[in-house]
């Protein structure tokens, strides 16, 4: 990989968006490069919490490649805007859980990056912002999708219209974001988050993420039946019996099998 490092630390996996020269922008090369990891930890059962950051300490993700975006034809830019969907739609999907580590300038398709992920845990100098319309375009990675869900459909049109920029404490005003902290603690924060989901029964933690996922897209009638199928389901894992059982000795689970 040219513009991406991946590396897995027990059941988590961290992935590094590696473009610091450009502040870590979005080039087509580099969401294939995206789109081919994502796939392969699709494939990995082994991994339990996959995180997301960006080189250095000035960027997450700045945004999509200006420069490359500059030129394109209409067609270009509906394959291009296609491209980025696909991939930020195949990690908002994963069924792991995701965790956003903002370490930076989360612009435009950084934003949006962000916002596919689970959680989202920023450092102090974290700047977000939907800054399209000032360059006669509008997001075209899920942002005006995304960030409505998210923030709200005013706020999120405030921010996209303006293409204000915010930084990370009123992004955790807005609930942009679950927490802020220092930029030296921020990897430690977010491993440690990482670390105490990946420390629970994982089909259980990815049958959370199933029911709440579809469930806000649904009235809360349909939404309740996902959650009762996905509960039952639970007690076909020998998870749910050791785990139950544990707790019936007063002891704790080693490791949950994940099965």
């Amino acid at each position: 990989m040219e513009n991406i490092s991946f590396e897995k630390r027990d059941n988590i996996a961290v992935l590094k968006i590696s473009r610091p020269k450009f502040l870590n922008a979005l080039n087509s090369n580099t969401l294939l490069e995206l789109d081919s990891i994502i796939e392969d930890v699709k494939r990995d059962k082994d991994i339990y919490v996959l995180v997301i950051t960006g080189e250095g300490n000035k960027a997450f993700v700045a945004g999509a490649d200006i420069k490359e975006m500059s030129n394109m034809s209409v067609f270009e830019a509906r394959e291009f805007s296609i491209l980025g969907n696909s991939v930020f739609r195949k990690i908002e999907k994963l069924e792991i859980p995701t965790i956003a580590a903002v370490n930076g300038y989360a612009l435009g398709g950084g934003c949006e990056l962000s916002l596919c992920c689970d959680i989202r845990i920023a450092s102090e100098n974290a700047k977000f912002g939907q800054p399209e319309v000032t360059l006669g375009i509008t997001p075209g990675f899920g942002g005006t999708q995304r960030l409505a869900r998210i923030v709200g459909t005013s706020r999120a049109k405030e921010l996209i219209y303006t293409g204000r920029m915010i930084d990370a404490k009123e992004a955790e005003k807005i609930g942009l974001v679950n927490k802020v902290v220092t930029q030296e603690n921020l990897m430690d924060e977010v491993m440690d988050l990482a670390n105490s989901i990946s420390k629970n029964a994982p089909i259980a933690v990815r049958m959370c993420k199933v029911a709440i996922n579809r469930g806000i897209e649904v009235d809360i009638e349909t939404g309740i039946q996902y959650e009762t199928e996905l509960f039952s389901h639970c007690f076909l894992t020998e998870d749910q019996r050791d785990a139950m059982a544990a707790f019936l000795d007063k002891r704790k689970v080693d490791k949950f099998k994940n099965r």
